[in-house]
């Protein structure tokens, strides 16, 4: 079995980001500026924003943090998104999902300008991703396709068998490992809910793709040893054991499936970091349409 080190791999093309940035300071143009909305307190949410912006630091990215009280309303949080897409020193921005029950998600998504769509949600960057136009794509589904080849996972002709198909990752998952590319050319299974039998699906996969939010959901029964298992969950579960009073769950029963599979990511320190990596990439890509 081979461990698939997210945190190794995002180091690495954290340094490749620093190293176009710091090309661009010596030019004269300046440091890319993530911004990032947090609406609440949800701990998860905070402590995952509070990572992206440490990891802006370490990339020679500017940041801008801002924190919005959970019974904000609707229109006084477009009123920010506006702010934000209409200040030039702002390459690109976050609005953290989820947010609170009254605000509409996909009416915020769609408030933010494009071009500065670091988590590649808005629709527009949705439809250049299916034509294979060049655009921000979201940030989960580029740090796997990143992870797969930094590994040298041949996807060509493979079997990809995604669980979930959620527009953040499955979906777009399913898309981007099926189109004419590499990482690519895999057929793709897309399974969900609704679909009978999963263990039949899961038990044909080359790559196993598991975004369902289920803790542990899948067991050594479930992948045969020519899977590689791409775990994208990350539930807290409580443990008392923990000086934070929980730890971190992934899809995957790591402990019973990494001996029976080719290939595994751990939760946390496998997807985690790509997405976090993927996220200062668009920052910078997006800085560079802009100047």
């Amino acid at each position: 079995m081979q461990l698939i080190d997210g945190k190794a791999a995002a180091s690495q093309w954290i340094e490749e980001t620093q190293a176009r940035v710091n090309m661009r300071l010596s030019q004269g143009k300046p440091a890319p500026h993530l911004a990032a909305i947090i609406v609440g307190t949800d701990g998860a949410s905070q402590t995952y924003v509070n990572n992206k912006i440490k990891a802006c630091k370490n990339a020679g990215i500017d940041s801008t943090l801002i924190t919005l009280p959970a019974d904000i309303q609707e229109h006084e949080l477009l009123h920010h998104i506006d702010d934000l897409n209409a200040n030039p020193r702002i390459s690109g921005f976050i609005v953290q999902l989820p947010l609170p029950k009254h605000i509409n998600e996909r009416t915020i998504i769609t408030r933010i300008k494009p071009e500065k769509d670091v988590d590649g949600f808005h629709p527009q960057n949705i439809g250049k991703m299916v034509l294979q136009h060049p655009t921000l794509i979201s940030a989960t589904p580029l740090g796997i396709l990143r992870l797969l080849n930094h590994y040298n996972i041949e996807t060509s002709g493979k079997h990809c068998v995604i669980l979930g198909r959620s527009a953040i990752v499955g979906k777009p998952l399913s898309i981007l490992l099926s189109q004419n590319s590499k990482p690519g050319n895999c057929t793709v299974t897309l399974c969900h809910s609704k679909t009978p039998d999963l263990k039949s699906y899961t038990l044909s996969a080359d790559i196993l793709i598991c975004a369902i939010g289920i803790p542990e959901y899948i067991s050594s029964d479930m992948v045969q040893a020519k899977t590689v298992v791409i775990d994208v969950g990350t539930t807290r579960v409580t443990d008392l054991k923990q000086k934070k009073g929980y730890r971190l769950c992934g899809d995957v029963n790591f402990n019973s499936v990494a001996p029976h599979c080719k290939a595994i990511t751990p939760v946390p320190g496998g997807v985690g970091p790509m997405t976090i990596a993927a996220l200062l990439h668009n920052t910078l890509e997006a800085s560079e349409q802009h100047v």
